[in-house]
């Protein structure tokens, strides 16, 4: 709880007036009806002032910190793939990159890795239950914190350590694999343009990707992508 200055002000002075109201009756020389009375009466006001202050505070959560993730800064992406396919896939992980908390972004189609991009881990990401459980769905499932989930042992390969991930299908052949820089990262916008770019994806992968023999992760290439800013 994060409470305003007028809601502590508020909230203090019914304290302190609470405070005064049983220090005159304590103080009194002689109880007459006139002052249990006013008594009574100020007692009702000082806490309604209270529950006033109480009621006044906004709850105001505070950003998880972000996690410190092994890894290196990198792009791979899988070769033979059309130039339009390419550029599509370089926007949209630069986006996600630098418009949401993503720390890595993984892009899987029928079983192959086509795109790496961020703070990458050695070895190549191996999608498991989890994945194979919202391809079936057809929706994405938000892990927001992945200490919670016994699960997480999925995602070591993602980024060792990675506090929050977001598992993406597109259709029920590929998938899009954001790893967060802290838990509760995600926001409802960002799930939302996940979600579309998804949808964008999955029409230009069917016919540009749908019978060539892509190259597995392990031969991936560097393209030449715009260097993302210093901070992502």
């Amino acid at each position: 709880m994060a409470p305003s200055t007028p809601a502590r002000v508020c909230f203090l002075s019914g304290v302190a007036s609470l405070a005064l109201v049983v220090l005159n009756q304590t103080t009194a020389t002689s109880i007459d009806p006139a002052l249990e009375r006013a008594a009574v009466l100020a007692s009702f006001l000082a806490v309604a002032l209270m529950l006033v202050g109480v009621l006044w505070t906004r709850a105001l959560p505070e950003a998880a910190a972000r996690v410190a993730l092994e890894g290196v800064q990198g792009v791979e992406l899988a070769d033979g793939l059309p130039e339009a396919l390419s550029e599509e896939l370089g926007w949209g992980s630069q986006m996600l990159l630098t418009a949401t908390p993503a720390a890595t972004v993984v892009v899987l189609w029928q079983n192959k890795c086509l795109l790496r991009r961020g703070l990458l881990a050695q070895v190549p990401f191996e999608p498991g239950a989890i994945c194979q459980r919202a391809q079936e769905k057809g929706s994405a499932i938000s892990l927001v914190d992945l200490n919670l989930y016994p699960g997480r042992a999925e995602f070591e390969s993602l980024l060792p350590g990675v506090p929050a991930v977001v598992v993406q299908p597109i259709d029920s052949r590929g998938l899009v694999v954001l790893a967060g820089w802290s838990p509760r990262c995600f926001s409802r916008s960002d799930l939302t343009w996940l979600e579309g770019w998804s949808q964008r994806l999955r029409e230009r992968m069917e016919p540009a990707c749908g019978n060539q023999d892509l190259m597995g992760p392990g031969e991936a290439k560097s393209p030449e992508f715009p260097p993302l800013p210093p901070d992502c």
